[in-house]
């Protein structure tokens, strides 16, 4: 089931919050929803180059709050904040409302956000840098930055190939299956001259042992309480059966030959 399961979807409510933070009835739940998918996808593809991590959505009676978590905060604020002005005249007329309020949340460590190395990845491999390379410099940063674990899985032309394949490479270890553990989890896709190519990150942050706070503007940039951070001595012998089905450190794993 863990190998199959969104790892975000299946720990809503037990160490992860929604995204979308409102109640509505029968009549307006439809509508809110589409409304909700066309502002992410309009902030996407408006700050294209912002390192946007998430973006929450909460609402009020007459009120809509948009938080945007990025690694880039200065290119999304703009000279003075007039870029951020722009884009809530942009969102009043997207949305026809007249209260629109933007916070924006800078995140301390992107190496360990799964949306923004995915993102990463896929820049990289726009531009012509190989793909392993791409994904190794990636798990060196996040497992640097203390992270337990991270599973990168590239599909498609890799290379520019004939045939398409997929190749996982993996470090450390991503127990998809315990829901206490704190997964991050982001699928996106690189736009090659030679076609699509599929990237998928997991990324292990440790354990959270203790009552998780759910809103997901807490957590922004940094760990939360009762959260391990690094490598733990309790779970030494569970990484070296990981490295045994094939991870990193003993040159192992299919996508590392």
């Amino acid at each position: 089931m863990g190998q199959k399961t969104n790892p975000t979807g299946a720990r809503l409510g037990i160490i992860r919050g929604w995204d979308s933070n409102w109640f509505a009835g029968k009549k307006d739940y439809a509508g809110k929803l589409i409304e909700d998918d066309k502002i992410r996808n309009y902030l996407n593809a408006r700050i294209n180059k912002g390192g946007i991590s998430k973006i929450v959505i909460e609402r009020t009676l007459n009120k809509l709050i948009v938080t945007i978590h990025t690694s880039k905060p200065g290119i999304i604020i703009g000279k003075g904040g007039g870029e951020v002005d722009r884009i809530k005249e942009e969102l009043k007329k997207l949305c026809g409302k007249d209260d629109v309020q933007i916070n924006i949340l800078e995140i301390r460590r992107p190496e360990l956000d799964a949306n923004i190395v995915a993102d990463t990845i896929a820049r990289q491999i726009e531009n012509r840098i190989n793909y392993k390379r791409a994904i190794k410099m990636s798990i060196a940063s996040a497992l640097r930055m203390g992270a337990e674990g991270i599973k990168v899985k590239v599909g498609g032309r890799l290379g520019g190939a004939e045939i398409a394949r997929s190749e996982e490479i993996k470090q450390g270890r991503t127990p998809l299956h315990t829901f206490r553990m704190d997964i991050d989890y982001a699928s996106t896709f690189a736009l090659t001259v030679y076609g699509k190519i599929g990237i998928k990150v997991w990324i292990c942050k440790g354990e959270v042992l203790g009552k998780r706070d759910l809103n997901p503007n807490v957590f922004a940039g940094g760990k939360a309480d009762g959260e391990r951070g690094g490598f733990d001595h309790h779970h030494r012998r569970d990484d070296r059966r990981d490295d045994r089905r094939g991870g990193d450190r003993r040159g192992g794993g299919r996508g590392n030959r």
